[in-house]
């Protein structure tokens, strides 16, 4: 034995990668590119200004909130970046600005640093905040405008199957809507780039979306209709496949997935509202502890048959 050999004993991880936290929240927000500006050419100034308020506030809540517990500052990791630009996309294109920064104090401050900041934050930030303006200002947080000529006017899903809104005009945003959730095709593209990255696990959404498209069917809905229809893109896209949040397991992640889209479809077709993408997965989020427990690999030598 080579007495020259020298064994280092450290602690996990063992196996390091390239990415970093910041790589991989930056890479979020150049995905979130194009739906940023299908918001911006369909809305115009209201979008700018809402998206603009929501980042800089959770951005300024990010720097407050950790001085405030002694601890030392990471704004430039991109998570409240990441967190404000969610749900700047997830307002509607008439809410006041100071509402829009009042959900991104919230989403920081109580959807992620009380938990203990980044990593802790048992559920996603944005649909917090978002959580939180629903059911504070249910009125301003549900009231829509069509494109371009800002014209009070009601959703595809308020609508329903067989409106005035088409697949062409669903797929490309010409729809009434959230800021980043009419333009299914620029939340596509987006997600795309993610998954070429592997940033995000495919196995989430498609068990998501492919549970509404079977519910749909079963119900007697146009799926179609409700893949395209509403949040449900952009919440199975980017925020049901939060790295923090959501299950490690493969196993798991089916289960999310599925799980999310059975409560979606619960609250569209019998809920007193059109639209439960926030709840499904806020929900989901919630049992994401357990599904990793359940869902966790044997361990070695562990649960087998009893030697003889």
């Amino acid at each position: 034995m080579d007495e020259n050999i020298q064994l280092v004993a450290s602690t996990a991880p063992h196996l390091r990668d390239e990415d970093s936290v910041s790589m991989i929240m930056y890479s979020v927000v150049w995905a979130l590119v194009p739906a940023t500006l299908s918001a911006v050419y369909f809305f115009r100034g209201q979008a700018v200004g809402i998206i603009l308020t929501c980042t800089i506030a959770a951005l300024v809540a990010e720097v407050l909130a950790q001085r405030l517990r002694g601890v030392p500052a990471t704004l430039w990791d991109g998570s409240a970046l990441v967190t404000g630009l969610l749900l700047g996309l997830n307002m509607p294109p008439t809410v006041p600005l100071w509402m829009a920064a009042l959900g991104s104090v919230v989403a920081i401050v109580i959807g992620k640093q009380v938990f203990g900041g980044l990593g802790h934050n048992p559920f996603n930030p944005a649909l917090v905040g978002r959580a939180f303006l629903l059911a504070a200002f249910p009125v301003q947080m549900t009231k829509w405008i069509a494109p371009f000529d800002a014209v009070s006017a009601s959703t595809p899903l308020a609508q329903g199957a067989g409106g005035i809104y088409g697949y062409g005009h669903l797929y490309l945003g010409l729809v009434p809507g959230s800021l980043g959730e009419t333009s299914a095709f620029a939340l596509l593209l987006g997600a795309l780039y993610l998954l070429y990255r592997e940033y995000i696990d495919w196995r989430i959404p498609v068990g998501y979306l492919g549970t509404v498209a079977v519910i749909s069917l079963l119900a007697g809905q146009d799926p179609l209709f409700q893949l395209l229809s509403g949040g449900l893109m952009l919440g199975a896209l980017f925020m049901a496949t939060d790295m923090v949040t959501t299950p490690i397991t493969r196993a798991g992640r089916w289960i999310f997935g599925i799980g999310a889209g059975v409560i979606l479809m619960v609250i569209r077709l019998w809920g007193a509202m059109p639209e439960g993408v926030t709840y499904s997965i806020l929900i989901m989020n919630g049992l994401t502890p357990l599904l990793n427990r359940w869902t966790r690999p044997r361990i070695f030598g562990h649960g087998g048959v009893k030697a003889q």
